[in-house]
Formats: structure tokens, sequence, C-alpha cells
């Protein structure tokens, strides 16, 4: 009896593996049973912790022995498609992420979503898509969560419930388990990919105009602070990263974040990430140490890859104490709302400040606020430039230079509009003319399609 048979699959001209992932109705225990027999032999006859080093071809030979030795003991003859699916399946077991290996490797998907052993869910252009994928059970999920986070120095278990971490390429991982996850383990990964998204692509998908490149390219090389704002998946990080890329070469950046991410391109940079405590409660580095540590590192710049906590204090002092062109991104719902965060989160902080003398030091720390969403059809779009004037009273001052005006959504359910100026020329034009970068006319007197409507 072939495994087709014994898994209860009817003649067709699908292979084996494109049943399991179109959702066919399997026997899967006994395909896992089968799977999980090979995966414990090859165990056996290899030295796990040596694995690196063996030749991929090598390790898919010896697979391919063992998996005719399990299939002979089975009683369970295999074809050669057959072969070639449990191959696969048993080297993403032993040498990626299991059942996940496959749409990790798909460029087009940007955020993986398990929920259980039982839900996995990938979005692609912004939408989300339920797939056939499935891990075998919640203790096999736990095994490839603890590899992600062993692989960084984290750990996950009762007493420490959720983690962040991060992947090989670059790619943010959240977990979180019981008892703080009712059903069972989620796992949340945002990819960043091999082939990182360029400032060509967010021009040719609308995401921004190029007057707004110009401006933003011009606020970065004359050492203007800026801040990046916006919803979780508003690709606050993608832009951070294509904006790093105007920063001089002969500059020396430190970058500071809970879990690295970031993919500066300069030669010079120094990447710092914060350490949880262990099991004792002892050992962590915070952010608000690492920000203080940079200052003693001879910085041109600090990035500080998201400010969430009292660390925001350090780096407001950090911009106002010789370390211009400092960037960082914070979750907001609009430029005013991310000021208003930054009020917050320095008052989680130890430090007694009054509301009047921090607006006074936000004020004069960041000069601009870059607002992105994710619109409801799935596209992200910078929204607005803001750029603060000052004080006014007790408020800080705020102007938009330039915005993303909404128009319409068309026949296909996709959002159009435009990218104008709003006719405010920039209070840092003189300042960015005298750091030698000379904008067009028209930067601050333009409207540009950023969609073609479909009727």
């Amino acid at each position: 009896m072939k495994l087709a048979e014994k898994l209860g699959v009817t003649r067709s001209n699908k292979t084996l593996s494109e049943k399991i992932l179109t959702g066919a109705r399997l026997d899967i225990q006994s395909y896992y049973k089968i799977k999980s027999a090979v995966h414990s032999r090859l165990v056996d006859l290899v030295d796990l912790s040596a694995i690196e080093e063996v030749p991929e071809e090598s390790l898919r030979e010896w697979t391919r022995d063992v998996l005719r030795d399990v299939s002979t003991a089975e009683n369970v003859p295999l074809n050669r498609k057959e072969q070639g699916t449990l191959i696969s399946d048993v080297m993403d077991e032993i040498l990626g992420l299991g059942p996940i290996e496959p749409l990790i490797r798909d460029d087009t998907i940007q955020d993986i979503l398990v929920n259980t052993y039982k839900q996995v869910y990938v979005e692609k252009a912004g939408v989300l898509h339920l797939t056939p994928v499935q891990f075998r059970d919640n203790d096999h999920l736990m095994q490839i969560i603890d590899r992600i986070v062993s692989a960084v120095g984290r750990r996950i278990d009762e007493s420490s419930p959720m983690v962040d971490a991060r992947l090989s390429d670059g790619s943010r991982v959240n977990a979180i388990i019981p008892p703080l996850a009712i059903d069972g383990p989620m796992l949340s990964i945002r990819k960043f990919g091999y082939s990182p998204l360029k400032l060509d692509d967010l021009l040719s998908g609308g995401s921004i105009a190029p007057e707004i490149v110009e401006f933003l390219e011009g606020a970065i090389r004359s050492k203007l602070n800026i801040l990046l704002s916006g919803g979780t998946g508003s690709g606050k990080t993608t832009l951070l990263n294509i904006l790093s890329s105007f920063i001089p070469e002969s500059e020396r950046v430190i970058t500071i974040e809970d879990s690295a991410e970031l993919q500066i391109q300069q030669p010079h940079v120094v990447k710092l990430e914060s350490r949880p405590p262990n099991i004792e409660g002892r050992g962590e580095v915070s952010l608000r140490d690492l920000v203080k540590n940079s200052l003693r590192m001879r910085p041109d710049r600090i990035i500080v890859g998201e400010v969430r906590g009292p660390e925001a204090m350090d780096m407001l002092q950090a911009m106002n104490t010789g370390h211009p062109g400092s960037m960082s991104t914070i979750h907001a719902n609009s430029s005013r709302d991310a000021l208003s965060r930054l009020e917050v989160m320095v008052s989680m902080g130890a430090m007694t400040i009054s509301e009047m003398a921090l607006r006074s030091l936000t004020a004069s720390a960041i000069n601009i606020i870059v607002h992105l969403a994710r619109l409801p059809d799935g596209k992200r779009k910078l929204m607005s430039v803001s750029e603060i004037t000052g004080m006014k009273g007790d408020i800080i001052a705020m102007q938009d230079i330039f915005v993303f005006e909404q128009e319409g959504i068309d026949a296909s359910g996709n959002i159009y509009g435009s990218f104008k100026s709003t006719g405010i020329p920039s209070v840092f034009s003189e300042h960015i003319r005298i750091a030698g970068v000379k904008l067009s006319r028209n930067v601050f007197n333009f409207r540009r399609e950023a969609e073609n409507r479909k009727q």
C-alpha cells in the first residue's frame, strides 16, 4: 500500500505536498507518524550541534536513506513525489522552522501569524489570508518557538511567558504562551525579507511623493531630528531604514533596539540591543541604559528603533545635547498624538519635570514628525510631514507642510488620492540651505496624484 492510499487519498494529478497545502482531507496523523519516525532516526544519526557543518546534500541523502528504512519497517512504500515531500518537510524541521519554513522563504508574505497549532495566517499586500498550514500540536509549535528565542539568547517559559526575538534575516518575532495565552502558544513574525523595500519601491507603489523624499533627504543631511509615528504595520521601520541611506557615510551611527531589526546600510554602524532579566531576575539592560551609554560612545547620530517607555526622556535630552540628526519611531494615531504619547512615556520614569518644561524640551528636541498609516485597502501611505515651530503659550506649535489627501475609493476597493504641499514653506528651509542642500522650487507648492483611479 502506498502512502497516498494509507492516508486515504484518492487518485488525482495532485502530489501529496499539493494536497497538504491545499487542505485536502488526509489522515494527517499517519503522515506525522512517518515524518516523526524519520526525524527521530535522523536525530540519532546526526550530531545536531554540528548540523550546520553538514552539507545539505549529504543531509538530504541521509534523510532519503532513513525514509526508505522507515517506510519498509512500516510497510508503506513511497513513490518519488511522496519521498520528496517528506524529505523537504523533515529538512525544514531540522534546519528551519518546520511547517512555516516555506512561508518564511516566500518574499510576497509580510506577516506570519500563528494562532496555536491549528491556524496560520499570512499577510500579503496588506490583506490577511488563512493558510492550510498547521503544526502537529502545541508541543510542536513550542519546539519551534524555543528554537527561535534560544538562538538570540532569550528564553520563554511559564515564569517568562512572552518574548521578543528576531530571525537571522532580521525579521521581528513575538511569542506569547500559556498562562497568558489562554488557547495555546501564539507566534507573530514580521518579516523583513532578503530583499528589503527600497525607495524606488515606495515611489512606484504610491506610498510617498518624490518632492517629500527630496525634503526629507535635506532634513536628514542637515541633521534635523526626525520622529516617525504610525500604527502597527504602517511602515515606520521600513521608511526609517530607507531614510537612513541619506546619512553621510562618514558619520558614526548608533542604533538602539529591543530586538535588532534595523538594516542601516552605512559602513560605520554600532548596533545595541536591550537584554531582559535572567531567570533570577537579574542582568536586565533596558533601552534607557543603552541610550545613556550611547552618549559615551562618540555618536554622530543616535537611532532608537522604537521609543516606548522612560527612555523617551533620555532620547530627548540626547537630541538636545549635541547629537542632532537623531531619529526614532513611535506608535501613535497622528503627529499630535505622538507628542502626547511622549509626555506619557516621560512620566513613566522616576524624573519629576513640569508639563511646561517637558513641552519646551520636546519642542526644541524634535524638528520633524513623519506620520504613516496602513489604509483599509492594505496599502501603506505617508499621511503627513509636520514640523515643530516652537511654543505657543503652553502648547507645542506644529504645522503640516505635506499631506496625503484621500479623494475616494475606486471600483476595486482601492483608496485613491493625492500628495500635496500645504503651501507653507518650511521654517527649516534656510537651515537646510546653509547645510549645502538645495531644494527644488516646487517642493512647497505641488500636488501629485498617488493612485490612478479605476472605474
